[in-house]
């Protein structure tokens, strides 16, 4: 007979089971994860193997004479496109913002946040404009000078060492143009600071202030062309491995072995730019990272804002005929859903993309209509009028390089659809749109808008395949995932550009601003919609994210 064991036996051999099983555990996981490593860098090992061999054979085609090698052409012109656009892009990147830099910031938000300038200064009083913006700006240059004290009091001692404003007017604008390189680089922060920023920006720049104040608190924004022509350095924005550094690695459809591989690919090349410029023109390394760092948030702000319109572009072409409305039809009619227009399906899908085209070139050359925009508004011969615009108290001012610069937008959408639909009127500095401020802040809407709606139609399969419950709901109301998705589309084109939103023509319909204001009053009525629910299913909150 076996010896009976003792509680205190037992639990000492549960005990050791236990340690034997979690060092088991350890070990396995150890060797999952070296296994996965291993496998990785045999992934890696080939593809760069497959690179090789068709550099290789590449290289033999040339020497022996073969020059038809069209894949050989077509990524040279790949390449040298990239360089043209990148130097066209350069000058209106701005440069990211140094350590240092991010501290000084702050300082120029807190002073901004505090401050009530346009309620002090465009709010008629009994004292002259002239000097109430004299004595806000005066007030704000001491509030900056203060809070540097209180930041670095070595600093800040230098600083109000001096008696007057004017004495310290390269820090003066150092600091405001902080605040618009920033913003620039980032839409969606200083949402009412910014405002302040411009504005009072915009009053220092009066011939009768600079008189009083006896100095400018405006200089040019510090983009990557003015930084790397200081430094006698523009010939790296040619450099082929400056867009393998900075380029956006696209995940949607693809293995993680293939985004892994990209983004090591991205890494070495990354390096290797660094290798290569630091120490050629004063280059730091920090300064080489600033550059491409800098490029790459504009990539980055181009892939968030850009591609939705190209997803929304592609939905619309890949879903919809334009000669065959079909089961889903994009016909609109006024007075019916709250329309103001009245379009066929030809006619409403040929809109709807001409709309979808025109936002997308707007938002490719956003930075460069923000520098014009900031162009117009800081122009000291360029006068602004204080107007009720039934929103309140605005500055009207006219806008003419924003003016221009649309004109040629508009005049590339319409080549690319063959025909203009509605009207391609574009408001500025009327009460619709005040000035260029406003303008700019009207299109950084557009992602706010399409991101939500595309990130929810990309998700629907997941979302259902993990909720089985869920799929059953939209499988018995709505006939399906795909019935879901058309529904949510063909609602969206049709009465997301149907000309509503405002009470008259004039204020929304078909004109260039009005096709944004129907949009949003799209937005402002989803929760509406039979199938908002799914929205929130999908992780969506609002259309205009989280302050």
């Amino acid at each position: 007979m076996s010896q009976e064991l003792s509680k205190e036996d037992i639990k000492t051999l549960e005990s050791r089971l236990r340690q034997i099983k979690e060092r088991w555990e350890k070990e396995r996981l150890n060797y999952e994860a070296t296994a996965r490593e291993l496998k990785n860098q045999i992934d890696f090992a080939k593809r760069d193997a497959e690179e090789q061999k068709k550099t290789e054979k590449k290289n033999e085609q040339l020497k022996d004479g073969e020059t038809k090698d069209v894949d050989l052409d077509e990524e040279n012109k790949a390449v040298e496109l990239l360089d043209e656009q990148l130097l066209e892009r350069s000058p209106f990147i701005p440069l990211r913002l140094t350590l240092d830099e991010r501290k000084y910031l702050r300082l120029v938000t807190a002073a901004l946040e505090v401050s009530e300038y346009t309620d002090r200064v465009d709010v008629a009083r009994f004292v002259g404009k002239a000097k109430r913006i004299h004595k806000q700006l005066k007030e704000i240059c001491a509030i900056l000078s203060g809070l540097l004290v209180a930041c670095d009091y070595k600093a800040g001692q230098k600083l109000v060492a001096n008696d007057e404003f004017s004495d310290n007017e390269e820090f003066f604008q150092y600091m405001f143009e902080l605040g618009r390189r920033y913003k620039i680089l980032n839409p969606e922060r200083m949402r009412s600071a910014y405002g302040k920023l411009i504005y009072l920006l915009q009053d220092s720049q009066q011939p009768d202030i600079k008189e009083m104040m006896e100095f400018s608190l405006v200089r040019p924004i510090k983009s990557v062309h003015r930084f790397l022509d200081e430094k006698k350095m523009l010939f790296m924005l040619k450099d082929p491995l400056l867009h393998a550094a900075t380029r956006v690695i696209p995940d949607k459809g693809r293995s993680r072995a293939d985004v892994q591989y990209d983004l090591q690919k991205k890494r070495r090349a990354y390096n290797r730019v660094k290798d290569k410029y630091v120490g050629q023109g004063g280059m730091s390394e920090q300064h080489v990272e600033l550059v491409m760092g800098s490029i790459a948030d504009n990539n980055y702000f181009l892939k968030f804002n850009r591609d939705p319109c190209d997803e929304m572009i592609n939905f619309l072409r890949s879903k919809y005929d334009p000669d065959n409305p079909g089961k889903y039809s994009l016909a609109i009619g006024c007075g019916t859903g709250g329309a103001r227009l009245t379009h066929n399906h030809k006619t409403q899908y040929l809109y709807v993309l001409q709309t979808l085209l025109l936002w997308r070139d707007i938002l490719h050359d956003f930075y460069r209509l923000w520098f014009l925009a900031e162009e117009d508004l800081l122009n000291p011969d360029n006068f602004y009028r204080l107007r009720n615009t039934g929103q309140g108290l605005n500055r009207i001012q006219s806008s003419p390089n924003i003016a221009r610069e649309m004109q040629r937008v508009i005049y590339r959408a319409r080549n690319k659809v063959g025909q203009w639909i509605g009207s391609s009127v574009v408001h500025l500095g009327d009460h619709n749109v005040p000035n260029a401020f406003m303008f700019i802040d009207k299109y950084t809407q557009v992602s706010r808008i399409l991101n939500p709606i595309c990130i929810t139609l990309r998700r629907l399969e997941e979302v259902l395949s993990e909720k089985p419950g869920l799929d059953k709901y939209v499988k018995d109301t709505f006939g399906g995932c795909d019935e879901l998705r058309m529904r949510v589309l063909t609602d969206f084109f049709r009465h997301g550009f149907d000309g509503s939103g405002a009470d008259n023509f004039f204020d929304a319909g078909s004109c260039i601003d009005g096709r944004l204001t129907s949009a949003w009053n799209w937005c402002s009525l989803i929760h509406k919609k039979s199938y908002y629910p799914i929205f929130q299913m999908t992780g969506f909150a609002s259309f205009d994210g989280q302050f």
